[in-house]
């Protein structure tokens, strides 16, 4: 895309949540195919030193910024990006075009009690046409190939995977030409147990301050305090270091 940055060692589509949207959606009314992913703070820190996570992010067709971080880091290189577009945000947005426009929607991950309880509400909500089918997100590497057959054979117009980095980035890298079929599909981390009601998201003030990091510290701490605390204090160094060539560079 003639709109897309590269900055530490990541290339970010500089697209609002409008333009995004609006993107979806032009594809799949041409039925053609769109391979989504998000990069974050933690995700950039996780990419430097892993090929296949760098890989399977850098080679997907669209790549938006969920991370105020990550919009921080663009403005002070020198390429600002216009704004965040949170995963979890695009993936309600698209639920919502799914019904306007008749689509279909599989959601494959979390746990089963998860899935199942966050397909209750969207049915509730949108309706049971929205969905074309669902699977938790437990399997093994020789259960994926029958896996993929079946997101096809549902026909649906759009995937949602709700798994840990990087294997969710993985698992769509490397599935990315058996799902040609289906237009649009995207990884949502942890988007099922929050919109499921597992898990809850930060207020809208903290979100809006780069602060759901912390909140999602706060809430386990003892699982999240590497991820978010050494994570962010990597990125930050890379952030700075990336500067520092830049204004070498430059003299």
């Amino acid at each position: 895309m003639n709109n897309r940055i590269h900055i530490l060692n990541t290339h970010i589509d500089n697209l609002s949540m409008q333009e995004t949207l609006s993107l979806v959606d032009s594809k799949i009314s041409a039925h053609e195919s769109l391979h989504h992913t998000v990069v974050n703070a933690g995700k950039i820190v996780a990419m430097q030193n892993d090929g296949v996570l760098r890989q399977s992010v850098n080679e997907a067709d669209l790549i938006n910024a969920d991370g105020q971080a990550v919009i921080w880091a663009s403005k002070l290189l020198g390429q600002p990006l216009k704004e965040r577009v949170a995963g979890i945000d695009l993936f309600e947005n698209l639920i919502g075009l799914a019904r306007e426009k008749n689509h279909s929607i599989y959601l494959l991950g979390a746990k089963e009690e998860v899935v199942n309880k966050l397909v209750g509400i969207i049915e509730d909500e949108y309706g049971s046409e929205v969905i074309a089918g669902y699977r938790n997100g437990y399997f093994t590497a020789d259960e994926e190939a029958g896996i993929v057959n079946e997101i096809v054979n549902s026909k649906a117009n759009m995937l949602f995977v709700a798994m840990s980095s990087p294997k969710k980035e993985i698992f769509l890298h490397q599935h990315r030409k058996a799902l040609k079929s289906v237009n649009f599909i995207m990884g949502v981390g942890g988007s099922f147990d929050v919109l499921g009601g597992k898990t809850k998201r930060a207020p809208i003030w903290m979100q809006k301050a780069g602060l759901e990091w912390f909140y999602r510290f706060l809430q386990e701490p003892k699982r999240m305090w590497k991820r978010y605390l050494v994570g962010n204090t990597k990125f930050i160094f890379l952030t700075f270091k990336s500067l520092f060539k830049s204004d070498q560079k430059s003299k």
